[in-house]
Order: C-alpha cells, then structure tokens, then sequence
C-alpha cells in the first residue's frame, strides 16, 4: 500500500498572515460610522433599561423588607 505524503510546501507564518490581510475586505468609513453608532446607540439602550429594572427590583425589595 502505496501512501502519499506529499505536504504543502512550507511558509512562514508572515507569508500566510500577508496573504489572509490581503483576503479582509475593510468596511468603508460610512459604513464604519453607521456601524459605530449603532452600537453605541444599541449599548446605551440596553444600559438605561437594565438601571431602570435594577432601580424597579430595588424599589420592590426595599418596599417587602419594610413590610
């Protein structure tokens, strides 16, 4: 039984890294700000309705322990 062993030839690590940055296709800088923002709009939305149930969970706990 016959094997192959015939590999690749061998590359640096660089030469693979140059190769792989020339694949990445970057967002352009419109596409980056409305990215941006939406993100940041998005973290702030979810920030101000986590610290309102945080604030509302707090109210009903403080308002059993006082019964």
């Amino acid at each position: 039984m016959a094997e192959k062993n015939e590999k690749a030839p061998k590359t640096s690590f660089f030469d693979g890294l140059k190769v792989e940055f020339k694949k990445i296709i970057w967002p352009t800088k419109d596409t980056l700000v409305k990215q941006t923002a939406a993100v940041v709009a998005v973290s702030v939305a979810v920030g101000l309705i986590i610290s309102l149930l945080d604030s509302v969970i707090q109210y009903g706990i403080n308002f059993l322990v006082n019964l």
